[in-house]
């Protein structure tokens, strides 16, 4: 649990801290601040699961560990455990980010995110997101899950149109800051159903395309997702 914590914290102080640096770094040229926004959010993203990965399995996402909870990797109990760490890891890594850059350290962001295109955005992102970790991990090549989950996120924050938050402890997390990665509180529900429905999808496609956990050495036993039945 405390894994969880610290690297949904640091995860979501990168996500909120690289966005408002990008905004004073670049005013004016969203391209551009999208642009380091997402070169942040990856670099930290493969950093933290290589770190974290071997104590929690590093999933800093409810959905991932909802998943891992179907698949039978994870007790209940701990996966109530994980789901409450992320969540206050991520509320707490946006506080820490606003007060790095000197801003109210509580401000509920103002920037709306509803409409139908987003909603399906988070749908596919979170999709996506739970495929390429299952998918590699199941199939026996655990050791390169921090890069592809860091590649995907870096894909998906371009290719959808609500840049893939993907993840309810980040939304949550992100709606305390009213900064370049911030989302309405009012905008947060809708997200968090949308990425719960790509996560059932997804593990109802992993259940076909991946059935059975590989047999490899590659696979680390320790916490899930990557220990697996």
């Amino acid at each position: 649990m405390l894994a969880e914590f610290l690297g949904s914290g640091l995860l979501v102080a990168a996500v909120v801290g690289s966005g408002i640096a990008a905004a004073r770094l670049s005013p004016g040229d969203v391209g551009l601040e999208l642009l380091e926004n997402t070169a942040a959010t990856v670099g930290a993203l493969v950093a933290l699961i290589l770190a974290f990965g071997p104590v929690s399995g590093a999933h800093f996402n409810p959905v991932v560990t909802l998943a891992d909870r179907l698949f039978g990797g994870i007790s209940t109990g701990d996966a109530t455990g994980y789901v409450a760490a992320q969540v206050a890891g991520a509320l707490g890594g946006a506080l820490l980010a606003n007060a790095m850059f000197a801003l109210p350290v509580f401000e509920a962001s103002t920037k709306t995110r509803s409409s139908g295109p987003l909603w399906l955005a988070e749908v596919v992102a979170t999709f996506g997101l739970v495929v390429v970790i299952f998918g590699v991990v199941r199939s026996g090549r655990a050791s390169a899950a921090p890069f592809a989950v860091g590649a995907y996120i870096g894909g998906a924050y371009i290719f959808t149109s609500s840049t893939s938050l993907a993840n309810p402890a980040v939304t949550i997390g992100r709606t305390v800051s009213n900064s370049f990665a911030g989302i309405r509180p009012s905008s947060a529900p809708m997200f968090v159903v949308m990425q719960v429905v790509g996560g059932a999808l997804a593990v109802l496609a992993i259940g076909v395309l991946y059935p059975h956990m590989a047999d490899s050495a590659d696979v680390v036993v320790r916490s899930p997702p990557w220990r697996q039945p």
